[in-house]
């Protein structure tokens, strides 16, 4: 863990900003800027980049895979750039768990995949390319999406115990909070019932 440089008012600001962040659901932004209709009622009803492929819609998905990790990123970035690194990692957090939660969709969110790649960026390049590289491996040998993401996250807190030894802990809560809220996609991949990338 960094050393706790900013006020604990100072902190739960940076919480409640980020989180408010991590809320913007760019998943359905996009669905109906591209005129896909309600993200919520299509395919698996996820909002995130993955949910968003399965209209068809390459471009829209990739507007949103790239929305939900740079909100996370923009979190992180603008906290250490104002206050320091344990505002960075306060807002990365929140601002995951605004994804996860957002207040908007009535804390109905999405599984946070990219915004957790997203803030790992921010937070260290090496450790964010190590996860987002992790991710891509799993994804191209498995072809599930899911799986991909939880041998990612699974990994980012061995990542950055070589890497960023001071954010294991982050990457760690946060794998926690993934593997959770996969907890479906788990029992589908077991049972062999996960779509596979690309499927509508």
């Amino acid at each position: 863990m960094p050393d706790l440089t900013s006020g604990p008012f100072v902190l739960i600001l940076v919480a409640a900003l980020a989180y408010l962040l991590g809320s913007v659901p760019f998943g359905i932004v996009m669905a109906r800027a591209f005129g896909l209709g309600d993200l919520r009622k299509i395919g698996s009803g996820n909002i995130g980049a993955t949910n968003v492929l399965r209209t068809g819609s390459k471009p829209a998905a990739f507007l949103t895979l790239v929305g939900d990790a740079g909100k996370g990123g923009a979190a992180v970035l603008i906290a250490r750039a104002l206050l320091g690194e344990d505002a960075a990692q306060v807002a990365g957090v929140f601002a995951f768990l605004g994804h996860c939660f957002p207040v908007y969709l009535g804390f109905k969110g999405g599984k946070g995949v990219a915004t957790f790649l997203g803030t790992l960026i921010a937070l260290s390049v090496p450790l964010g390319a190590a996860a987002c590289l992790t991710w891509l491996a799993a994804a191209a040998a498995f072809r599930i999406s899911s799986l991909a993401a939880l041998i990612a996250a699974a990994a980012a807190p061995l990542w950055a115990l070589w890497l960023r030894p001071e954010a294991w802990i982050f990457a760690a809560a946060l794998a926690v909070l993934i593997f959770w809220r996969h907890a479906p996609n788990i029992r589908r991949i077991r049972t062999g019932q996960e779509p596979r990338i690309g499927s509508k």
